[in-house]
């Protein structure tokens, strides 16, 4: 029997009791905030949009888009092996995400607001068989409900940052009382496997990143060719997954850059294509002349930004460019995922706040795969090296390209890990055919 439940939990659970009728309201105001899809808003009230398929269901969470792509792989596999696959995330972006990278055959909801109503209907319904959980995106109801009901959980790819431990060292018993309920944390890294343990975590494993094991995002080759042909014999650089406040020092930089290599074009590609109509604004008043993807304009022979505000075409703007600088690291936000730059043949340059993804970047910089800048001279400095010396950039592109060939392996380990639960998921469905 489990641990009676530590104060903070029961008093989150008595409160998540009356979020039902509220739950309207928040779902209002994220629609209005463009956070939730209104045609599928049910979803997080725990209704589900398509049925269960029968048999063994394995069903993987992951917060947003970096986890469910960093399951990517592991969800092809799983599904080679014959098994079914419900994927759960909570934005917008994430769902788009899941609807252009995978098959139909992938089933995606919106996770369930977490009270213990919508989630007993959200697992009523689908009757997962295996749970993974992506990282670190832990909701105590529906940990506790999965728990209560004796579904195997595994974290997997578990990430506990330097920000989110001493948070969670503060609420000790609850953290505890949520990692106890799991089988096993798969770990991406010895520290990660530390920090676990240390929160209560009772079996823990090191596997590795599963990022390092993702596949380059593809790409439409018609609209390469084309962007290959308008773009040919220009410079171009990529500022990937940028955030507020970002594109000002980029927009700075460009201008300052242009002066030394004529034609210079910089692709910005916003974290949330919403933002693509502020960023051309902010394009406009510095003076550069700028194009908009989603207005289907491509960059002509004046144009010094272009503004890529489109899902899912990243896989497009890193085969374009030779270098791409890593959005959200100018700024405290943490950085974004540069192994898929790598994957694609990029020199890498990012700012100084990189620790959502503390590793791998360390990773890269001690091998000279990329490089930092931590302000608007640095970036120039940087991107300008890269710019005017093709040896220099073939080297950090070959060095990257390295380190991601030494760090994979963590799909294998993972899967490893993981093959008692899959072997019973196995017995189960044939003791039900027989």
């Amino acid at each position: 029997m489990p641990d009676p439940l530590p104060p903070l939990l029961r008093a989150y659970r008595a409160m998540s009791q009356a979020a039902p009728p509220i739950a309207g309201l928040l779902a209002r105001r994220r629609i209005k905030q463009g956070k939730e899809d209104p045609a599928r808003v049910s979803e997080r009230r725990g209704i589900a949009g398509k049925e269960r398929p029968s048999g063994p269901l394995v069903w993987i969470h992951g917060a947003s888009v970096g986890e469910v792509l960093a399951a990517a792989a592991l969800i092809e596999r799983l599904r080679a092996r014959g098994f079914h696959v419900l994927v759960t995330s909570g934005t917008v972006t994430s769902a788009a995400i899941v609807a252009k990278r995978f098959p139909a055959e992938v089933l995606h909801q919106y996770l369930p607001y977490d009270a213990p109503k919508f989630v007993a209907r959200f697992l009523d319904h689908w009757q997962p068989s295996l749970a993974l959980f992506v990282e670190s995106d832990l909701w105590p109801n529906l940990i506790l409900a999965c728990s209560a009901r004796r579904l195997p959980m595994v974290l997997i790819n578990g990430r506990m940052s330097p920000r989110s431990f001493p948070r969670w060292q503060r609420a000790a018993q609850t953290i505890a009382a949520l990692l106890g309920r799991f089988d096993i944390c798969l770990a991406q890294s010895q520290l990660d496997a530390e920090r676990f343990a240390a929160l209560g975590a009772d079996s823990v494993a090191v596997t590795g990143n599963l990022k390092w094991d993702v596949a380059a995002p593809p790409v439409d080759n018609a609209r390469l060719e084309r962007l290959l042909a308008l773009t040919r014999g220009r410079r171009v650089v990529v500022a990937a997954s940028t955030h507020p406040g970002e594109e000002e020092i980029l927009i700075a930089a460009h201008k300052k850059l242009a002066v030394y290599f004529p034609g210079l074009l910089t692709v910005i590609v916003p974290r949330h294509p919403q933002r693509g109509e502020a960023v051309a604004r902010l394009a406009s008043e510095a003076g550069v002349e700028v194009a908009l993807r989603s207005r289907e304009q491509l960059p002509g022979a004046r144009t010094g930004i272009y503004i890529a505000d489109t899902m899912g075409e990243l896989g497009l703007f890193y085969r374009l460019a030779p270098i791409v600088f890593m959005g959200g690291s100018l700024v405290p936000h943490g950085g974004q995922n540069p192994i898929e730059a790598a994957k694609l043949g990029a020199a890498i340059v990012h700012g100084p706040h990189t620790f959502n993804f503390t590793e791998v970047f360390e990773a890269f910089d001690r091998a000279g795969g990329a490089r930092t800048a931590a302000n608007e001279s640095e970036l120039v400095r940087e991107l300008g090296r890269l710019l005017n010396d093709a040896a220099a950039r073939q080297a950090s592109i070959a060095t990257a390209e390295q380190v991601v060939a030494e760090l994979g392996g963590a799909l294998d380990r993972t899967l490893d890990a993981l093959r008692p639960y899959l072997l019973q998921l196995r017995f189960d469905r044939g003791a039900a055919d027989a």
